[in-house]
């Protein structure tokens, strides 16, 4: 049997079975994510199903990996160890963005250098083709834990983190698979598998959740993923993709554009790019009254239309169809900003809703469902 759906058929039987151990162990010892102000759920949910998630993908690559003929893999899965616990330290005991970003640093070095995961070649995006070994490790580095860190953010509601991971990982295996990379797809089936059974706890109502522990595990992988396939398609014999990178920016234009949006949010006001809120995209879904299984099926499906567009347009350029797929994210976030009008009298805002109901709120600026405190 393939070795990839033996990875497949193994994370999955692992999670499905854990998790209802683990959602037990939570309840008897009350490790619970409780809600708060900041939260969208409003009763208490454990947020170790990333233990299961964990446990399933690294019984199925370390068993698959001989088959794989792979010595990248036992690197893979030390780096996903290493993200693993530090999220898991984060779902138990808070810890400062500043400590989380040095253990993913860590996580990126043992990929970047032991597992030898570099970006080379730019393949002429903004004009460029081979880089240095030293702007290939930096942007390495920097892509690594930008997508670790998109993955986490994204990971809002029931059920959202886990299906973009999984259509990521499935899209990418597939591909792989197809073109004769046995090692790579058996990384991609591992996780997806898992994700697979987790989901069935976890979406809309949720009887637990993932965690950091569970989110930053997906961003890792994905980023192993999403760099070897920059590296490896423009050369594949069976589909050469010469916009590899512009391919793989459309695998993660929901999470990424989401994130980079959030953080310039807070930014111009004057926080911190980490500061918790509540402005990303499913957040302004919820405030449509979406709920949670309409909000992740929909982004992610929005997320495989992004990728169905670069696979169909891999002819053009990869600048412009860079361009492209980032124009219609900001052209689908207008439509959903597009029922919300504001305006301002007085230092007072007034928000007609997509039901036409209207509030008002002093000292309050809402712009495209963005609030924000004014002072």
């Amino acid at each position: 049997m393939n070795a990839s759906l033996i990875a497949l058929a193994l994370s999955f039987i692992v999670v499905y079975f854990f998790i209802p151990v683990i959602i037990k162990i939570a309840k008897a010892k009350r490790l619970y994510d409780e809600p708060d102000e900041r939260k969208v759920h409003s009763r208490p949910i454990s947020s170790l199903g990333g233990v299961g998630v964990f446990a399933g993908f690294i019984f199925a690559l370390l068993l698959s990996s001989d088959m794989a003929q792979s010595g990248h893999l036992p690197y893979y899965a030390t780096a996903g160890l290493v993200i693993f616990f530090l999220g898991l330290k984060d779902d138990i005991m808070v810890i400062k963005p500043f400590k989380k970003l040095v253990g993913q640093l860590i996580a990126a070095g043992i990929l970047v250098h032991l597992a030898g995961l570099q970006i080379t070649n730019m393949y002429s995006f903004l004009g460029v083709g081979v880089i240095p070994t030293w702007l290939g490790v930096l942007l390495s580095y920097f892509l690594i834990v930008l997508i670790i860190n998109a993955c986490n953010l994204i990971d809002g509601i029931d059920g959202l983190a886990g299906l973009l991971g999984l259509s990521i990982c499935t899209l990418l295996g597939a591909y792989f698979l197809f073109c004769g990379s046995t090692a790579n797809a058996v990384l991609a089936f591992s996780l997806a598998g898992g994700l697979i059974a987790f989901l069935i706890y976890n979406m809309q109502p949720a009887k637990i959740f993932m965690g950091d522990g569970g989110s930053m595990l997906i961003g890792l992988v994905v980023a192993i993923l999403v760099i070897r396939f920059i590296n490896f398609a423009p050369g594949s014999e069976v589909l050469p993709l010469k916009a590899s990178p512009a391919i793989a920016f459309s695998l993660l234009v929901v999470p990424l554009m989401d994130t980079l949006r959030v953080f310039a949010i807070r930014m111009l006001q004057g926080h911190s790019p980490f500061r918790p809120d509540k402005n990303h995209v499913h957040h302004l879904l919820l405030r449509k009254k979406c709920s949670h299984q309409q909000i992740a099926i929909g982004l992610t499906l929005a997320n495989t239309s992004f990728v169905l567009v670069a696979f169909g347009a891999a002819h053009l350029n990869v600048n412009l169809l860079f361009l492209i797929i980032a124009g219609l994210f900001f052209f689908g976030m207008g439509l959903v900003a597009r029922t919300s009008v504001s305006f301002k009298r007085g230092g007072v805002v007034f928000t007609k809703s997509a039901t036409g109901a209207a509030s008002a709120r002093p000292g309050v600026i809402q712009a495209q469902g963005v609030v924000a405190e004014t002072n």
